[in-house]
């Protein structure tokens, strides 16, 4: 239903919060999450992510709904708004950014979607070493490509509905859904054998190690945290622009961030008893981590091909909830800025993502690349330049927008405002800062050489 101003707008509250929480609970928490975990020690990991949740969390997504709901427009629209010489350009990094990752995002979609359907005829590889041909042979090439187009045909069908009649229904069914299996397979992970050691693992940080990998452990938290909270996407400002003024902000955000990060910590407490159970090192790396070492730990358990069709058909919902929200971004600046009619739009929008997925499909390592740049560069650097706009240049219009909804926040929105100045701006400098010097790093050790051998 439009607004007054003939933008459309959530029917409820429970409807935006979903809609938030499904974008963030998506492949961020659940194929993403796992592996970053693993990689990065386990424990030590998950104590620096939670910090930064706690810390940067709840300003940064103030900071997004704050712009999103005063402007209601798009990212691209809100900064023209309320941006000042090259600020009002800032919104096409996210929207940049939220295209590359929803081009390699709906690629990982399609193998969940596969590997669900493998499951399901009981087709896993019983062997790490078996598990890994397997995920070769998946997740490149036609058979990649054909299930990213089918991804993205849901996607337009979705998207293409609108807010109302399209995204707020669709994430009525699959939040709840995701939630109820997350649960229920985290019981089934304690009766595993592998348990004990998977939760000593996952949640009993060593200070010594966090201290010795702090300059891998801090980006990789920083970008995570950002990704699993849909933050620096714009994912925040557009979701926020088909609010009304009457909800409160804060409790929403603390209501969203809450239920991501616990869902983020729950999918931890199936995959490390299953991975432990198998006898499978949970720091082997690489995006198809969930893909090789789980599918080879559900050849090796009882019922292994049911609860792995069950694992993988979460993983295919969750990734639909997230990526309604990507192309969301998009769909709402081709509506807003260009005047483009929304289905029309969506298959536009939908039919690029595809031509540009075509090279994660096409081979791992482009894959790679396009998460390396997004998560480690965009995403940092799009929270970082928002945050510092908002916190010193638009803070007194922030601070008003803030209260609606909630009444005179006093102290409060400046307690705020000082909180994005300083932690939430240093920890995300902080963390560019190394994301990049990763990024280079990866170009150098792995992009090159796959290049020069191509």
């Amino acid at each position: 239903m439009p607004s007054e101003t003939g933008r459309e707008q959530w029917s409820t509250r429970v409807g935006f919060i979903l809609a938030a929480v499904g974008s963030a609970v998506g492949l961020g928490n659940i194929w993403r999450f796992p592996f970053v975990t693993g990689e990065a020690g386990g424990a030590g990991f998950l104590f620096i992510y939670l910090l930064f949740v706690a810390a940067i969390g709840l300003p940064a997504i103030l900071i997004e709904f704050v712009v999103g709901r005063r402007t209601r427009r798009n990212p691209v629209g809100a900064m023209h708004e309320i941006g000042r010489g090259i600020w009002r350009h800032l919104g096409w990094i996210f929207v940049v950014t939220t295209f590359v990752i929803m081009s390699y995002y709906s690629v990982v979609a399609g193998w969940t979607i596969r590997y669900t359907l493998l499951g399901l005829q009981n087709g896993y590889s019983d062997t790490p070493a078996a598990a890994s041909e397997q995920f070769a042979t998946l997740a490149q090439g036609v058979d990649a490509a054909a299930f990213h187009a089918l991804f993205l045909l849901v996607i337009v069908v979705i998207v293409g509905f609108g807010v109302r009649r399209g995204i707020e229904l669709a994430v009525k069914i699959m939040v709840p859904a995701i939630i109820a299996i997350v649960i229920g397979l985290a019981a089934w992970a304690t009766t595993l054998d592998g348990a004990s050691a998977a939760y000593s693992y996952y949640l009993s940080p060593d200070l010594g190690t966090i201290a010795a990998e702090w300059t891998t452990i801090l980006p990789a938290a920083a970008g995570q945290a950002f990704f699993t909270l849909s933050l620096g996407f714009g994912i925040m400002i557009t979701y926020a622009s088909y609010l009304g003024e009457d909800r409160n902000l804060a409790v929403d955000g603390a209501i969203i961030i809450a239920f991501d990060t616990l869902i983020a910590v729950v999918v931890g407490l199936i995959v490390f008893p299953i991975l432990f159970t198998a006898g499978i090192d949970p720091g082997d790396p690489g995006v198809g981590a969930i893909f090789i070492t789980l599918t080879a730990a559900f050849g090796e358990i009882a019922a292994g091909g049911i609860i792995g069709a069950l694992f993988f058909g979460t993983v295919v919902i969750a990734a639909l909830s997230s990526a309604i929200s990507l192309t969301e971004v998009v769909v709402a600046y081709a509506i807003d800025e260009r005047g483009v009619e929304r289905f029309r739009a969506t298959i536009l929008v939908c039919a690029a993502l595809f031509v540009l997925g075509l090279a994660p499909a096409y081979d791992i390592v482009l894959l790679e690349l396009y998460d390396e740049l997004a998560d480690g560069v965009l995403l940092v650097l799009g929270g970082l330049l928002l945050t510092a706009y908002v916190a010193w240049q638009w803070s007194d219009e922030a601070i008003e927008e803030l209260s609606r909804g909630i009444g005179r926040v006093g102290s409060l929105g400046t307690y705020w405002i000082w909180l994005a100045r300083g932690p939430v701006a240093v920890v995300l400098l902080v963390s560019l800062g190394l994301g990049i010097v990763e990024f280079v790093g990866f170009i150098d050790e792995s992009f090159l050489p796959w290049l020069r051998g191509s």
